[in-house]
């Protein structure tokens, strides 16, 4: 079971973003790769701290941990989770301020980060998936084409001539402490440490070229209208050994003809007959996994509310099903022809026709309040 993102940071769930910050840096420091080198167990919790900072820290992305949890962020592989070094260094860098390497730099961890070669991320794409009802209930694999950049087949790139391939220029400075190095990224290649040589034609400056893909998307049962998953990877891609950006995947759920969702539970308008409420019936439902029969007892009053167990939406937790509640809706004729409007002036005055609610006739707030507990 995963960690709790609050408990990583050492902070409350009331944390302002400010303390969010405060401790992520905290934790980057105390574990850092350049203070713990070699050291397996700080890489991880240094990963997680910042797996912690990228859902916490942006408001949006908090606010659906906080109600749907970590199943918020996964499945198919969506969501913060794998996080690795890069993503980590070009998401979060600023946040290290000057901890290390002197001016806001990373000394050669991997590869080079700071003090050497930035690998650089490519853009995120943006979806709108729309999910029937049926579809949320069950969960769906779903097949989107999406026109991304790749790296066009023959292109060529060459070290860059200003910094040397390191992606970062070296400045000394005299002040009055004394002499202090400070690194930045280079102008010239944008801390790639590579520029491009040669490309084919069609290819843009970067050395992309536009290409429809057919990507597979995972999409967990209980998702709701406007959460975001995220498909680490399936972005556009980046020039030289850069990381492909993600695809995010904004979720749009689509109005289902008989049934209304409300959080994990489904509302169902069923209309019968007077005489089917006075004689009972049964009568065949739909429901997000197929059509149901459900029996109406003689003598139901309208407004009666049948709860279908587990006949509702899963929890996106994990939690169980929400329930289907089935709104009983007793029809009143608007025109009756002579011999019906006869029978019913001779029952006017029929004690079983006259109102006598019992106890388990609850009134309309009190069902309400029912259908919450």
């Amino acid at each position: 079971m995963k960690e709790d993102f609050y408990e990583i940071l050492g902070i409350d769930k009331g944390a302002s973003q400010a303390e969010i910050k405060k401790a992520y840096r905290k934790k980057a420091i105390e574990f850092h790769p350049d203070k713990n080198p070699g050291d397996a167990k700080a890489e991880e919790n240094f990963k997680k701290a910042a797996e912690a900072y990228e859902i916490l820290g942006d408001e949006q992305k908090r606010a659906k941990y906080d109600q749907y949890g970590h199943q918020a962020f996964e499945g198919g592989g969506f969501g913060g989770g794998g996080m690795n070094m890069d993503d980590i260094f070009s998401q979060f860098g600023d946040i290290f301020g000057g901890a290390f390497g002197g001016g806001g730099g990373f000394s050669g961890f991997g590869g080079g980060f700071g003090g050497g070669q930035r690998r650089a991320k490519g853009s995120n794409l943006r979806i709108r998936v729309k999910l029937t009802l049926e579809e949320i209930a069950n969960g769906v694999e779903k097949k989107i084409k999406v026109k991304r950049k790749k790296q066009a087949p023959g292109v060529t790139y060459k070290t860059c001539s200003t910094c040397n391939g390191q992606g970062q220029v070296t400045r000394i400075q005299n002040t009055i402490l004394g002499r202090m190095q400070t690194s930045a990224p280079c102008n010239t290649c944008g801390g790639a440490g590579q520029m491009i040589d040669s490309r084919p034609a069609g290819a843009d400056a970067q050395g992309l070229i536009a290409e429809e893909e057919t990507v597979s998307i995972k999409i967990p049962a209980g998702v709701v209208d406007g959460m975001q998953l995220k498909v680490s990877g399936k972005g556009n891609e980046a020039p030289g050994n850069g990381i492909a950006g993600d695809l995010l995947v904004a979720i749009e759920e689509v109005d289902h003809a008989q049934l209304q969702r409300e959080g994990d539970n489904l509302h169902y308008d069923l209309y019968i007959s007077i005489s089917e409420a006075v004689l009972g019936t049964t009568k065949e439902i739909d429901t997000v996994t197929g059509k149901v029969r459900i029996k109406i007892e003689e003598g139901v009053q309208s407004g009666k509310i049948l709860r279908l167990r587990g006949k509702g939406i899963p929890s996106i937790n994990g939690y169980g099903k929400g329930d289907l509640l089935v709104h009983v809706n007793v029809w009143t004729p608007k025109t009756l022809n002579k011999e019906q409007k006869q029978f019913f002036e001779k029952m006017a005055e029929d004690e079983n026709f006259t109102p006598n609610p019992e106890k388990e006739d609850k009134s309309f707030f009190e069902k309400v309040k029912d259908m919450f507990s």
